[in-house]
């Protein structure tokens, strides 16, 4: 996909979130000192990332029931192993369990981004 396409495809995208990507970018996109930012839609390489964090090199998916299907959990592997290979970790988190408790959610990710932000500064 070329890059004018993919950032039409992240911009329709950011449109469209789903309820569960709702409700975590209302926590995520807030930018305060101390919390790293994040971004919505975010285009790379031939993919469009749920939410990145460039400074923890995260990508956070929420899956939905789709993603539990086989042909779909393959995918999911191509392209995690993909970010992987550029040092960007997936972390992949039900939509329903973002429902569930969308703060303890946000503020475990805003964690795992700032580990991440430390340990790649040691490393």
């Amino acid at each position: 996909m070329r890059t004018d396409a993919r950032l039409k495809t992240a911009r329709r995208l950011r449109k469209k979130l789903t309820d569960p990507e709702l409700w975590l970018w209302l926590r995520l996109k807030g930018r305060s000192d101390g919390v790293p930012v994040f971004r919505n839609q975010h285009p790379l390489g031939p993919y469009v990332l749920g939410f990145y964090c460039p400074s923890a090199k995260l990508c956070i998916e929420v899956d939905g029931a789709d993603h539990t299907r086989d042909d779909r959990i393959a995918r999911d592997a191509v392209r995690d192993a993909y970010l992987a290979e550029m040092g960007i970790h997936t972390y992949r988190i039900a939509g329903g369990d973002v429902m569930d408790d969308p703060d303890d959610t946000a503020d475990g990710i805003i964690l795992l981004a700032l580990e991440r932000i430390a340990s790649l500064k040691t490393s």
